[in-house]
């Protein structure tokens, strides 16, 4: 079970995160340093070139692993303007879908084209019955990407809190073929 290394979504393209990709990820982490570190405990003031390049080691690793496919998102004339992938942490069946949206470029429409693209390749894949996304209730911004991608609510989850604009209440979203 391996996703394509490439996905067009329109005029977007996703591509399987690259280790020499680190400074420019590093890059667009810090131009959304402020957004991300609400709702991703990752993203802290002391992120580092290292911390990128651990993330696209470890992106790797779970490619190979077949345990999540990371990749970069591209606007056709090669900006980055941000990442999201596929994770298998929810058990068979199911692939969980998670990103991040370089703060210059939100509100574009561009998160959504790529969870549409991204969930039609996750759905064809053999053995998965449905893809979820999983959100901080506050986090609004996320909530607006799944439901214009066509994600239902089926559930809650209480949390403990571990970013500073988070509630402690996960959304979880679904679609299913």
């Amino acid at each position: 079970m391996e996703p394509p290394e490439m996905i067009n979504a329109g005029e977007l393209v996703l591509k399987r995160w690259e280790p020499e990709w680190a400074s420019e990820a590093l890059a667009a982490i810090e131009d959304s340093l402020p957004e991300l570190k609400q709702f991703m405990p990752w993203a802290t003031d002391g992120y580092d070139l290292p911390a990128a390049q651990d993330f696209l080691v470890k992106s790797r690793e779970g490619w190979e692993e077949g345990t999540q496919f990371n990749y970069a998102i591209f606007t056709s004339v090669g900006e980055l303007v941000g990442s999201i992938g596929l994770m298998t942490r929810m058990g068979p069946g199911v692939l969980e879908i998670g990103y991040w949206m370089r703060s210059p470029y939100a509100g574009r429409g561009y998160m959504t084209a790529a969870v549409e693209a991204l969930t039609r390749v996750a759905l064809t894949m053999p053995g998965i019955e449905r893809a979820a996304i999983k959100y901080d209730e506050a986090n609004i911004g996320s909530g607006r990407v799944a439901i214009k991608a066509g994600y239902v609510e089926v559930g809650k989850e209480v949390r403990e809190v571990e970013a500073p604009g988070e509630s402690g209440t996960t959304i979880v979203r679904e679609r299913r073929h």
